[in-house]
């Protein structure tokens, strides 16, 4: 069918009819820096440029799109493999901190050694956006258009950036919540795209804040509800956060002073 969806024959009930269904390719991505395997994720295999710079920037491994010197992507093995050249200096302070992350549709966080390695130090976004209350009507009413793997198969999340006009600039489809938004946030960092907010049709947990803040993203609109933790983070380090985003409302956890 396609690279990102197969077909898979099915008995359908309580019709008792057979008949074709798409399902969302998911295949394990290797990402490897500077030679050395640092993490293997489950991933939708599209897009995963992307997905590698913005993991590499999301996760504090550069601090800059300019630290990211090349990107290939190959196959290996049953999955995919991702060879980013990174500045020997962040290679350096990559293996001093080093994770063994299990291979999982999930996040950058599973599998870190140390609790305390969770709570790394953030910045404090500076008010440097405000937007209509209203910005959110019209990229809902893009967002499902916006997503043809849900459509075909129901599987998958999107990660979209919207202007301060509501209209969709990009959206990313993946089997995993948090490489849906690595890929969006990489190609932010590619495109050097700042006006504008990320909207994802996930829950809003604390690993997606943290990626956020990390990239300097101002606000943060999820379709579904927030965690504690991702309140408490976003509310610490000035991310607007804005959860049950449905057309006409939303609840807003955080910094409502960007919502005119």
């Amino acid at each position: 069918m396609s690279d990102v969806l197969v077909v898979s024959r099915i008995l359908r009930l309580p019709e008792a009819v057979a008949s074709d269904d798409a399902l969302a390719v998911e295949t394990p991505v290797a990402l490897v820096y500077n030679g050395l395997s640092h993490a293997v994720m489950m991933a939708s295999p599209q897009d995963l440029e992307h997905f590698a710079l913005g993991f590499t920037l999301s996760e504090g491994i550069a601090a800059d799109a300019a630290e990211v010197y090349d990107i290939e992507v190959r196959p290996a093995c049953q999955g995919m493999e991702v060879r980013v050249e990174l500045a020997t200096r962040r290679f350096a302070e990559l293996k001093a901190r080093r994770r063994q992350l299990a291979g999982r549709t999930g996040c950058g966080l599973c599998g870190v050694e140390q609790l305390d390695a969770l709570f790394q130090p953030l910045p404090t976004l500076a008010l440097t956006q405000r937007f209509s209350r209203a910005v959110f009507d019209p990229a809902l009413a893009a967002l499902h258009g916006a997503q043809p793997m849900a459509r075909a198969c129901g599987a998958t999340h999107a990660a979209a950036w919207v202007r301060a006009d509501g209209a969709l600039e990009a959206c990313f489809e993946d089997v995993g919540r948090h490489v849906a938004l690595d890929k969006l946030l990489g190609w932010r960092a590619r495109t050097g795209m700042r006006t504008g907010f990320a909207l994802v049709t996930s829950r809003a947990s604390y690993e997606m804040v943290d990626k956020c803040v990390r990239c300097g993203v101002e606000l943060l609109a999820a379709v579904s509800a927030p965690t504690s933790l991702a309140v408490e983070l976003a509310t610490r380090h000035g991310l607007t956060l804005a959860g049950f985003v449905r057309p006409g409302r939303a609840n807003v956890y955080s910094h409502p002073e960007r919502l005119l």
